[in-house]
């Protein structure tokens, strides 16, 4: 197996009037709508990571473990008491079975990158509800729907490389959109971690998209828009590493 590594602070002019700034691990990037994963509901582009051109260890959660993901952290943003942080989701498999990747979103405080709230999980099983993911974090945020079972098949879908309109048995799909709201309890600056996981193997890869992230009505950098070119500073996201492997069948 062969795969790229980067973990790096990758800085732009603002997507949204702002400098930014963001800890990358893996593969993360922006697309408009692609296969099964459409438009968000809050606008024409999202942002995911994926576990194709993941590294070992990257994506997972303390605790749960996995093999091989990626992850994003937002640029610090600030938030009030009773403020309510609102964004979208939408978790991608092409494996199944027992082979349950997840997917993830975590608020953080920025001063010291600890632990504030989960907002979203989904993860793969065979049969039932994705979202929330089973064997996960219970989460502190309120999903609609509250759960979503898998939406089956093949996913075409480009982030997952060569596994895209792949699948390895019962399970494989897509949840399609998701909201998560969080009401904020603590006036503070604060982070959004966004994670995927491959769990047992790295074949059949999953990501997460997401999207359209919000602190009442005013919107937050998370790197889900697709900038044009002459308004970068610094294109510094050479994301797409490679990894050709594929999990053998009986």
């Amino acid at each position: 197996m062969r795969s790229l590594l980067f973990s790096a602070l990758v800085a732009s002019t603002a997507l949204f009037g702002v400098a930014h700034a963001a800890t990358v691990v893996g593969n993360y990037g922006t697309l408009g709508a692609n296969g099964v994963v459409t438009a968000p509901p809050s606008g024409s582009t999202y942002g995911f990571v994926s576990t194709n051109g993941g590294v070992s260890g990257g994506g997972q959660i303390s605790g749960v473990g996995g093999t091989t993901g990626s992850s994003f952290q937002s640029d610090p943003f600030a938030a009030g008491v009773g403020d309510t942080l609102s964004f979208f989701f939408n978790y991608v498999t092409s494996d199944g079975a027992g082979f349950s990747d997840y997917g993830w979103a975590e608020l953080r405080r920025a001063g010291d990158n600890s632990h504030v709230a989960w907002l979203f999980t989904g993860r793969t099983q065979a049969s039932g509800n994705i979202a929330p993911g089973f064997g996960l974090p219970a989460l502190d945020a309120t999903l609609v729907p509250a759960t979503s079972p898998i939406i089956p098949g093949a996913p075409a879908w480009s982030p997952l490389g060569g596994d895209s309109g792949g699948c390895f048995d019962s399970g494989c799909g897509y949840t399609g959109w998701i909201e998560s709201t969080y009401n904020i309890l603590v006036a503070d600056t604060y982070t959004l971690n966004f994670g995927v996981s491959n769990w047992i193997d790295s074949g059949f890869d999953s990501g997460l998209a997401f999207a359209g992230a919000r602190i009442g009505n005013t919107q937050i950098d998370v790197g889900d828009t697709i900038p044009e070119p002459a308004s970068l500073a610094v294109l510094g996201v050479g994301l797409l590493g490679l990894a050709l492997r594929r999990r053998r069948r009986a």
